[in-house]
């Protein structure tokens, strides 16, 4: 496909600030991007606009929005009629996980990434700052690309598939960093799970206040719109 030295990736994009970096990252390195965007019925669905501003900012070959209602499923507080949690960021794997999510979409990106014979899947998953889902660790992703390479004729026949994680051992505030230093507008990108009627950032879900906590360790103004502010206690947590 096109000119044999140009590489391909298949970039999983949400429209969140960790995607949004990853894509950065991936460009800095010189792969031409395909953008997988996942319209899973979610309850931030305005997600999706921030993925089509991301994606053109990226000028990205190809951006697909594909819908897959996960909301049939249910099982979430992104999915279902659960209230998002909003008393901050705990130890236990919150309600806000969707069963599967990061298999079901990397599955996709998998399937993609071998019609248009990219071998690199850039997923913009984090180890640190996050709000402690499994889809979201080292082994998950190991495990994943070591299935990836028996699932596909290309892997079976040796041309192998990598699942890239630029992110992983980055808190927030060095993902917020990067962002200013590739020259990535972080006010494009989405972060909030429970977005006001007006179209604000709630500033009180798990990934509201990740996000406000990186902007300010990294000492980095904050484009964000929040509608409210979290107690002072447990450093905005």
């Amino acid at each position: 496909m096109g000119d044999d030295t140009e590489k391909y990736a298949v970039l999983l994009l949400s429209g969140g600030l960790d995607s949004m970096v990853t894509g950065g990252f991936a460009r800095e390195a010189g792969y031409r991007l395909f953008a997988l965007t996942i319209d899973y019925n979610q309850r931030h669905r305005i997600e999706l606009e921030a993925a089509a501003r991301v994606a053109n900012a990226l000028r990205v070959a190809k951006h697909i929005i594909l819908p897959l209602d996960l909301s049939q499923f249910g099982g979430s507080a992104l999915t279902d009629d659960i209230d998002v949690p909003k008393s901050g960021v705990g130890d236990d794997i919150p309600i806000t996980y969707v069963p599967a999510r990061n298999t079901i979409f990397l599955s996709l990106c998998l399937g993609w990434a071998e019609a248009v014979d990219a071998r690199d899947i850039f997923i913009g998953v984090n180890a640190l700052d996050y709000s402690g889902y499994p889809d979201c660790r080292p082994d998950f992703i190991a495990s994943f690309e070591a299935m990836a390479n028996l699932a596909t004729k290309a892997g079976v026949e040796g041309d192998r598939f990598s699942v890239r994680t630029p992110l992983i051992d980055m808190s927030k505030a060095d993902i917020v960093r990067e962002a200013d230093r590739l020259a990535l507008d972080a006010g494009m990108s989405w972060s909030c799970y429970d977005p006001t009627p007006d179209g604000k950032h709630c500033g009180l879900c798990d990934s509201c206040r990740l996000r406000r906590k990186g902007f300010a360790e990294a000492g980095i103004a904050d484009p964000t719109d929040y509608a409210a502010s979290p107690p002072r206690a447990g450093h905005g947590l």
